[in-house]
């Protein structure tokens, strides 16, 4: 058996190495507890089949994907810490909703969990999103929006740009005019796009939701506790969860 593990979420090609170090300390801590664990994160893979291989020992997914129906082909181990992120605290999450600067005024991420929704900005805009299963930059505006009696129609034209960063990038060149970017990710464009995040600020933000988990194969269910220490032990963990709970 060869065991697997990605960390894809995050893994901007710039924070490779970064990355690579978290995962080395859950990987050396396996392998002190007797896990064969990969030397190397499995990288440049469809992420639909990496979630749902029976050899998976860790991983990162999004809930989108869980609420679609992967949760029932994976534990959930826990979350990761998004406080040191504006938008952040603990294991939620806001999105911050992007546009050009110019449009509208800056708007600093809200202490609690309300949405920062500015109707007016957005409507008639063209929208840019991730991808349709991503909660981040997908379902959770499309939540505040239905929240506030409003759909994806108030919006001129919606499609999707296949990443964070691409949205980003789409809106400064002026191809796009808007985009909900988890708060780390748009930490991630800030520090690896400057010249791109510069053209653009957030005008509000998304109610904080439930930000990405930890993941492993139930067929290797018999590590789980091992591989929950090896996560904490890495600091890894803003919280461990028992199963998969439901993001508002």
């Amino acid at each position: 058996m060869s065991l697997m593990a990605a960390l894809p979420m995050y893994d901007w090609f710039e924070v490779h190495h970064e990355v690579d170090a978290q995962w080395k300390v859950v990987r050396d801590r396996l392998r002190r507890e007797g896990i064969d664990a990969p030397d190397a994160l499995t990288r440049d893979v469809d992420l639909a089949t990496l979630w749902r291989d029976p050899n998976l020992i860790f991983a990162q997914t999004c809930w989108g994907p869980l609420e679609l129906g992967l949760s029932e082909a994976v534990i959930v181990l826990g979350q990761s810490d998004y406080s040191p992120f504006e938008g952040g605290s603990g294991p939620l999450y806001s999105s911050a909703y992007l546009m050009r600067k110019g449009e509208g005024s800056p708007v600093q991420a809200p202490s609690g969990n309300e949405a920062i929704v500015p109707l007016d900005l957005l409507r008639g805009r063209r929208f840019i999103y991730n991808s349709e299963d991503s909660l981040s930059g997908f379902i959770s505006p499309m939540r505040d929006l239905q929240a506030l009696g409003q759909s994806i129609e108030i919006f001129s034209e919606a499609r999707a740009s296949g990443a964070h960063r691409e949205s980003g990038l789409a809106i400064a060149r002026g191809d796009a005019d808007v985009c909900a970017c988890d708060c780390r990710s748009w930490s991630l464009f800030q520090r690896f796009e400057p010249e791109a995040a510069a053209k653009l600020h957030p005008v509000g933000w998304t109610a904080k939701r439930t930000g990405q988990p930890f993941i492993m194969s139930p067929a290797l269910q018999r590590y789980e506790a091992t591989v929950r220490a090896a996560i904490a032990e890495a600091g890894m963990f803003a919280a461990e969860l028992p199963g998969a709970p439901r993001v508002a």
